[in-house]
């Protein structure tokens, strides 16, 4: 199956693309080197061969979920250099 320069234009149409005439017989030609490379690998005997679920043999390594206590509003307000009653008060960023 190869791809035709019409192919090319209306793939690039998609992806809105313009490329010269050159361009797109380049990329013709790269695109129908990509098929042959895949025609290559669809003649592989995969028959005695297992399916992967991940080609690295990593195993996720995580923390145990505990609960551990947090800090009090006193506790986080306590080193606020400027607060409103039981608010961090911060400078006025947007403008109206």
């Amino acid at each position: 199956m190869a791809v035709t320069i019409k192919e090319v234009e209306n793939i690039a149409k998609l992806a809105k693309l313009k490329f010269s005439i050159e361009e797109t017989e380049k990329l013709q030609g790269d695109l129908n080197k990509i098929l042959e490379y895949i025609d290559e690998l669809n003649e592989v005997n995969l028959d005695d061969t297992e399916p992967m679920e991940n080609i690295n043999e990593l195993v996720n390594v995580t923390r145990k979920d505990e609960i551990i206590k947090g800090l009090s509003q006193e506790e986080a307000l306590k080193n606020a250099p400027e607060k409103t009653g039981n608010y961090f008060k911060v400078p006025k960023v947007i403008d109206k």
